[in-house]
């Protein structure tokens, strides 16, 4: 149950997918590699749906035992008064409370539980939109008194779980990050001097950022001719230069389509790095190639295969009674 609200905290998973025809954003978390990686930790499909939290972050108290991990951002997370670490699972016992003291790093933190939420899915996912007010708890964010309940019931099961996530799979996290991009379709449209600006810079993260996109403050970027863009797809990463120059990259919520020049994409393995970000963080950009950024996303999908199969070998084995 929440005991105490937190700022925002919405039920999210790798989001929405194959129906962005119809103009439906694919939502999901924002941090969608901390939720695949606690997921997997625990067991859990990597798909399963999550608490993403913000800072500061609701008070949870536990009405029946529960298996559970957290990842992403740090706040400092108590068991009743007992620290816990994030990228490791940890048993909690009915009547405990969870709660959030101290943002040390990150702005979303993520809570999974073993066997998942029990929340009703919305075009196949359980993510919130909240514009459309529809998915997740009531398509909204929770709030005092709510109730989440789960799939499983958990015995009673003192068992020391003594194992964690390696860093090496855990996301680079910073506030003044080098993300790697690779070309937008328009990228060579910039001038010359705003190639190289953008490549260059440090921009920072302005406060109106959101889950839909993040808005970045610099130099003004400039194109060799202006002239209008038939609106196309974009997605989760796409850089756009807006017309006063500066630029917005779009997060979660994106919209479908749009019709501003996209200079880049961030690469799929850096989004994550990218979403930890909050207001006034700073960033700069590194572009690479396709073919490298494949290579990226390749062998982070083989060392996720070893996590697979460790945690298969090193399985979480409490009593579980079906709901």
């Amino acid at each position: 149950m929440i005991q105490k609200s937190g700022i925002l905290s919405t039920i999210q998973d790798l989001g929405r997918k194959g129906f962005r025809q119809l103009g439906i954003n694919p939502n999901g978390a924002m941090d969608f590699r901390a939720v695949r990686l606690i997921n997997i930790l625990l067991g859990n499909d990597e798909t399963e749906d999550v608490l993403e939290m913000h800072f500061p972050a609701p008070e949870i108290l536990f009405e029946t035992d529960v298996i559970v991990a957290l990842g992403g951002a740090d706040f400092g997370a108590k068991i009743n008064d007992n620290p816990i670490e994030n990228w490791r699972p940890f048993f909690i016992e009915k009547n405990q409370l969870l709660s959030f003291t101290k943002k040390t790093f990150g702005c979303r933190a993520y809570l999974s539980v073993k066997g998942g939420f029990k929340i009703e899915k919305w075009l196949g996912s359980a993510s919130t939109n909240l514009t459309a007010k529809i998915g997740g708890f009531n398509g909204r964010n929770l709030i005092k008194g709510d109730k989440l309940p789960f799939k499983q019931r958990t015995a009673n099961n003192q068992q020391r779980i003594n194992y964690k996530i390696s860093k090496s799979l855990i996301p680079r996290y910073s506030s003044f990050p080098t993300v790697r991009v690779v070309a937008g379709a328009e990228f060579e449209e910039l001038t010359a001097l705003s190639e190289r600006n953008f490549l260059k810079q440090i921009f920072n993260v302005r406060s109106d950022s959101d889950r839909m996109g993040f808005r970045f403050e610099g130099e003004s970027l400039y194109l060799l001719d202006d002239k209008e863009l038939v609106s196309s797809a974009v997605n989760f990463g796409t850089i756009q230069l807006l017309p006063d120059g500066q630029m917005i990259v779009l997060m979660a919520d994106h919209q479908t389509s749009g019709g501003y020049p996209r200079i880049a994409h961030v690469v799929s393995t850096d989004l994550p790095v990218l979403a930890q970000l909050g207001a006034n963080d700073k960033v700069g950009f590194e572009m690479i190639s396709m073919p490298e950024a494949e290579n990226l996303l390749l062998e982070f999908e083989k060392d996720l295969n070893f996590l697979r199969i460790g945690c298969q070998f090193k399985k979480i084995q409490p009593q579980i009674k079906k709901r």
